[in-house]
């Protein structure tokens, strides 16, 4: 499907979670800084690719889906990124051969990103003991912007929450998990697709599996997180509104552009965002023609 194109920088202006009159972020010199570490969840198949490759090691635009999500984190100011592999395994690893500041944790069972998310946590006994923020993002996703990344770690620094969300807008909904809003406006709770009630249907808000978490606060709640009662799996999108149950606060960065969000699940969609993401390469370059090398592999 094709999003209407819409502003490139994330907004809060409409987010209600945000007091009248308070800055969306703070500058970058007067943000409270902590260690910023990034883990993305690549361990999955994708069996609607039609393809033995493992999903996050097509190509689009040139380079491995992933490679583009780990160069966002990374100019964002993550110092540590932590790719979760499964499926392709030795694929996915060849992807970031010679570069040492990619580390890698097996989840040799696909239980959920919740699951996926919990391998992380021996690598990151230092983090979650002294404090950081731990960015957690899906592989899938090579639209995602160094703006989007900064705009959550900036929020999540300026209020002190245990975790910051991004939501966007989008005219067609299916598949995502949405936000649900209390009476006041402010995060209640992410609802998957299928466990959605009648009346939740129509939300268009969604959570485009963009977030940032204090380390402890994340790690605590997946210690203790329940399997979903109708898949089984563990859902990552449960630990917010586990958080603000706790009495914790949970922040949105709302307004991120519908087409940023856009992930890859099929062949159309791989082929949809490859144009895309060429589209503001060639922009970026002036409008000369980008050259790209071409990547073997069977990904019809």
């Amino acid at each position: 499907m094709t999003y209407p194109s819409s502003p490139s920088n994330p907004s809060n202006a409409s987010n209600p979670s945000t007091p009248s009159g308070t800055a969306t972020g703070v500058p970058s010199s007067t943000a409270p800084t902590r260690p910023v570490v990034a883990v993305i969840l690549a361990a999955g198949r994708g069996t609607r690719m039609q393809s033995d490759l493992p999903k996050v090691a097509h190509p689009v635009a040139g380079r491995a889906m992933v490679a583009w999500v780990v160069d966002a984190v990374r100019s964002a100011g993550a110092t540590r990124v932590l790719l979760v592999v499964g499926y392709g395994e030795p694929q996915v690893r060849a992807i970031f051969a010679g570069d040492d500041g990619v580390e890698f944790v097996r989840q040799s069972e696909q239980l959920g990103t919740g699951h996926a998310t919990r391998c992380a946590a021996p690598l990151l006994a230092r983090e979650i003991e002294h404090g950081a923020d731990v960015l957690v993002l899906a592989g899938d996703g090579p639209l995602l912007r160094r703006e989007t990344v900064s705009a959550l770690l900036e929020r999540q620094r300026a209020t002190g929450a245990a975790a910051t969300l991004a939501t966007a807008e989008v005219p067609d909904a299916t598949g995502y998990g949405r936000i649900v809003r209390d009476a006041a406006g402010r995060f209640h709770d992410i609802v998957e697709q299928k466990n959605l009630a009648p009346g939740q249907q129509a939300i268009r808000e969604i959570y485009p599996s963009y977030a940032v978490f204090d380390a402890r606060d994340l790690f605590a709640s997946l210690a203790s997180l329940p399997p979903d009662p109708v898949s089984g799996e563990y859902y990552l999108t449960a630990v917010p509104a586990m958080l603000r149950s706790q009495g914790k606060r949970v922040e949105l960065v709302s307004g991120i552009a519908p087409e940023d969000v856009l992930s890859i699940n099929t062949p159309g969609q791989l082929a949809e965002i490859d144009r895309i993401l060429r589209g503001r390469l060639e922009g970026a370059a002036g409008g000369r023609s980008w050259a790209v090398p071409v990547c073997g592999g069977n990904h019809a």
